[in-house]
Parts: C-alpha cells; structure tokens; sequence
C-alpha cells in the first residue's frame, strides 16, 4: 500500500472515532511506524513496507480508542524539547507552557544563581524548561509518584540537564530543605465530579491523581501554599497553574499564607491560567 492510500485510510477510521484532527494525527502515526523525523517529509507515492503498515495500523486503534497521539508515540514537545512519557505522567499541555514564559518574565536576572522548586514535577519538563533558560540555575523536582520521578529523572538527564537538577518522590514540599529563590507547580485542578466529562484523552489516560482537585478542584492549593512561606527565599516567587475561574480563590489562599499574589497571568485563549505570589523582601536596617 502507498503512503497516500493508508493515510486515506487511516483519516476515515479515526474520524469515525470522532478524532478532532484525523489526517494530521493519521500522517504523524504513519511518520513514526516507518521511521521519518517528520510527516512532511513522507512519500505520498511511495509503497509502505509490511511490517511498517502493521505496526501504523495498531496504532491507528490504539488512536481509534482515543488513546493520544504523544502517549502511543512515547514523547510530548514541551518547549522546544522532547520529553518521554510513563503511565504516571501527565501529558503536558501548550497551556502549561504560559507558566514557564510568566516566571521567566517576572525573574529580573536569568543569569543569577537560582533554586528552583517544581511540585508534582511528572514529566519534568516545567522544570527542564525553566533550567534551559536559566543557565546558572539548578532545581528539584518533586512527585509522591516513583515512576513519574524516575520518568523526570531520565528526561532531564537526556536532555543534558541532569547536572544541575534531581527529582526526589514525595508530597509536595515535604521532602525538600532549604529556601528555593523560584516555586513552581501544575498540581490537579479539576473538581473531581467533572472529570468524566472531559475528552476521552484526558479522562482515560492521564492519571486521575494528576487530575483530581477534589471535590471543588482546589484542594491541592489547600495543602501546598501554607507550606510556601518556609519554603520561599526572601522575595522569591510562586507560580500555580490554575484551572478556569480559580484564580481569585488561588489568591486568597496566597494572601492568607502571608504571600503577596500579583495579577495573574492569561494564556492564549484569554482563561488566566497562572497565579503568582511574592514572599517578602528582607528588612533594610
């Protein structure tokens, strides 16, 4: 079969299955099964090897079955980097990527000497991305799951930042000492009742403990921002992702830790997806 003809082929399967972008998803699956870097870089007239057409073709059900694309290829961009996922990672969002550009935008000096502190770390990569555009930096990454850890682990050491960053298993800050100049976290926000409304790729495949904020969706900001203020150097900055309409209760929880929230940062759709807070500067005398 021609690289055109499986394509067809595999478009009209997965529409049936009510993927949101068949052919694209159809040309990436079908770049990985015969090994091209790139969908553009395929052959619409050249023949597809067997063992290449039966491979694409399990994929295709794997994707039919809302499986995403990133999960049954083993790898997400994050930032301009690949990263590798586990069944105990979230499979990073565009929308994540907001987090990384506000902190960096609010870090007056990216070439100082920086901690930085990423909660519920998954695949590593807000962590990775903050270490590659601060270079004198080093960071710790922290998961109460042992395999997203190790998974964090193993990205940022392929990725040539294994030097200056570990990733140890615990719950949130429970597991680090020392004051961190930068905080960063994605933790569950999603109301737990509302989970299975979401798309089958999220709801099937990423972990529910990723996923679920309780029973209003907040429930982890409850127990990691009291521990900020122990946590924070002077002047330092936290930043959450949030989910849609939390970011004024985010806030407050902020304020009531003794934490100074700043406006709150919006990604591309216009939802405010990130909220900051500042611990205070030292005392002059």
């Amino acid at each position: 079969m021609k690289i055109s003809g499986a394509v067809c082929d595999a478009t009209k399967r997965l529409r049936e299955a009510g993927v949101e972008d068949p052919r694209r998803d159809a040309r990436l699956l079908l770049s990985a099964a015969v090994g091209a870097a790139h969908p553009a870089l395929l052959d619409p007239e050249a023949d597809v090897a067997a063992d290449a057409l039966a491979l694409f073709i399990a994929t295709v059900q794997r994707r039919a079955q809302r499986e995403p694309v990133a999960r049954i290829r083993g790898t997400r961009e994050f930032w301009g980097m690949d990263f590798h996922l586990s069944e105990d990672t979230l499979d990073p969002r565009p929308d994540t990527e907001t987090l990384v550009e506000a902190v960096l935008e609010a870090t007056p000096d990216t070439s100082a000497a920086l901690r930085v502190l990423d909660l519920g770390t998954g695949s590593g990569c807000i962590l990775a991305a903050l270490l590659r555009e601060l270079p004198n930096a080093s960071g710790v990454g922290v998961d109460i799951a042992a395999g997203a850890a190790t998974t964090a682990e193993e990205n940022l050491r392929r990725l040539g930042l294994g030097s200056r960053a570990s990733v140890v298993v615990g719950e949130w800050t429970e597991p680090v000492t020392g004051l961190f100049d930068i905080v960063v976290s994605n933790p569950p926000y999603i109301a737990t009742r509302e989970i299975e409304t979401l798309e089958p790729e999220v709801a099937r495949f990423d972990p529910r403990r990723a996923l679920d904020g309780g029973s209003d969706g907040l429930a982890a900001y409850r127990v990691l921002i009291p521990t900020l203020p122990r946590t924070l150097a002077p002047a330092g900055l936290a930043a959450v992702e949030i989910g849609q309409g939390q970011a004024e209760e985010v806030a407050r929880l902020f304020r009531a830790a003794g934490l100074d929230p700043q406006t709150p940062r919006a990604d591309l759709s216009g939802v405010e997806r990130v909220v900051f807070a500042r611990a205070e500067k030292p005392q002059k005398r």
